[in-house]
């Protein structure tokens, strides 16, 4: 057996072409699908099968375009009431993939119809475990409503135990979710493999052995989740076709300029040190350079009823729309240029100050508000002594809640800071980037609240 990952950093997420040389299944493709077509010609495979583990909640799939472009079987749970053909997939079912024998297992926690995969291969065993186990940790279990998360999260723990039961301790584990996905649930691991074997031995929903305590210290770790979620199921339940991922013609000065005038979103893909020295008035910095961070705090913040238009360079234009285009965000317009004057001559430009800790020490006077934009439980944690507190995926909304005069405004890193500087420029407001990571504060010299 042959396993090739398709990774997506900038989600958290893992799709993988498993094959014996010959013929091929897809698990969790991504919806960027000429990614796994990329794949199975460099491995010289047939993809016969492609296969879902669960409805995701946090992209769009790409399973059904490519079952459909291609004419393979599409599996996906039986349970599961989706609007599109399918051939249906329960607990316990078989199918054959060339020499690889597929066997479907229920590990309901994440959602409730959740399965995982366990392929072998002769003597060779891979568990394919979706949103189930993942690496240190397990799936969160309260992305289909707050009345069925303690259900799900019992559902969780005796899954991990029936997975265990159904594949060899030595079996190569390969879950969709764990590498920085917010699909992932407490104590998740940086680690890049693993065996079911090594999980059971480290894995906290294995160590407890106590499942109350298990699900009290699940459900209670349990953090904010992006707000664009709340379209991924709807989405794969209905069936997502396959994107459009051409870079459209550039946006014509004057319609890029009455578009500013309108108030419409438009966004700068520049580095946010660029940005913050000089930028189209009525634009927000979402520097596409941290992709990591991109596709996450854009579709958190940015509303999906709306049109969006992209400002930056081609490279980074083109891929920001891919990148968009697996969490449901279509055919942005873009504006393909760096320099501001020559991308709308005539129309206006800001720029605000942007500095570290010891700038903030220095020049900051004693009245100038400090806003503090990281998750509530990055706040909780550890924070500036008289900081407000206002995160950013709910900063919008909150706009009346920032103090008058200077705000100067910091995060983690520097990055949601930016786009916060932008938003608040944009309100009307006047802000001072804090580009710095939070962790040096302290040492800086900055009095802390813990």
């Amino acid at each position: 057996m042959q396993v090739t990952t398709i990774e997506t950093p900038q989600l958290g997420d893992r799709s993988y072409l498993v094959h014996d040389g010959t013929t091929a299944i897809v698990i969790d493709a991504q919806r960027d699908i000429d990614r796994v077509e990329a794949a199975a010609a460099a491995a010289g495979v047939t993809v016969t099968h492609v296969a879902e583990t669960h409805i995701h909640n946090d992209y769009l799939t790409g399973g059904l375009a490519y079952a459909r472009k291609h004419d393979v079987v599409y599996l996906v749970n039986a349970a599961d009431d989706v609007a599109f053909e399918r051939t249906p997939i329960a607990d316990g079912e078989t199918v054959r993939v060339g020499e690889l024998n597929v066997k479907a297992v229920a590990t309901p926690g994440h959602t409730h119809h959740h399965l995982s995969y366990v392929i072998t291969h002769g003597e060779e065993q891979a568990v394919f475990s979706g949103g189930g186990v993942l690496y240190g940790s397990v799936g969160r279990t309260d992305l289909v409503g707050e009345e069925h998360t303690e259900g799900l999260t019992h559902d969780q723990y005796a899954s991990a135990r029936r997975l265990a039961q159904e594949a060899a301790q030595d079996a190569a584990l390969y879950p969709t979710h764990g590498f920085g996905s917010f699909c992932s649930s407490g104590p998740a691991t940086g680690a890049s493999e693993s065996t079911l074997g090594e999980q059971i031995a480290s894995n906290h929903v294995y160590t407890d052995q106590d499942e109350e305590h298990f699900v009290r210290e699940l459900i209670a770790n349990l953090t904010a989740y992006p707000s664009y979620y709340v379209h991924m199921s709807p989405g794969n339940t209905a069936g997502p076709t396959e994107p459009e991922l051409t870079v459209p013609d550039s946006l014509d000065p004057a319609e890029l300029r009455a578009r500013l005038d309108r108030g419409e979103w438009v966004v700068d893909l520049r580095e946010r040190v660029a940005y913050a020295a000089d930028h189209l008035t009525g634009t927000v910095s979402f520097e596409y350079g941290n992709g990591s961070s991109f596709t996450t705090f854009l579709g958190w913040v940015f509303p999906y009823d709306r049109q969006l238009t992209l400002v930056g360079s081609r490279a980074d234009v083109e891929n920001a729309i891919r990148d968009l285009s697996r969490i449901g965000i279509d055919s942005p317009d873009a504006a393909l240029g760096e320099d501001p004057r020559q991308l709308a001559p005539g129309a206006g430009v800001s720029s605000y100050p942007r500095v570290d800790w010891q700038g903030l020490i220095s020049q900051r006077p004693a009245h100038d508000a400090i806003l503090d934009v990281r998750r509530d439980e990055e706040y909780a944690a550890s924070h500036l002594e008289g900081a407000v507190h206002i995160p950013l995926h709910e900063l919008v909304d909150r706009m009346g809640e920032v103090p008058e005069g200077r705000v100067w405004v910091h995060c983690g890193s520097g990055y949601r800071a930016g786009v916060a500087a932008s938003l608040l420029q944009r309100a009307g407001k006047d802000p001072v980037h804090i580009d710095a990571a939070f962790a040096d504060a302290k040492a800086a010299g900055l009095p802390m609240a813990d």
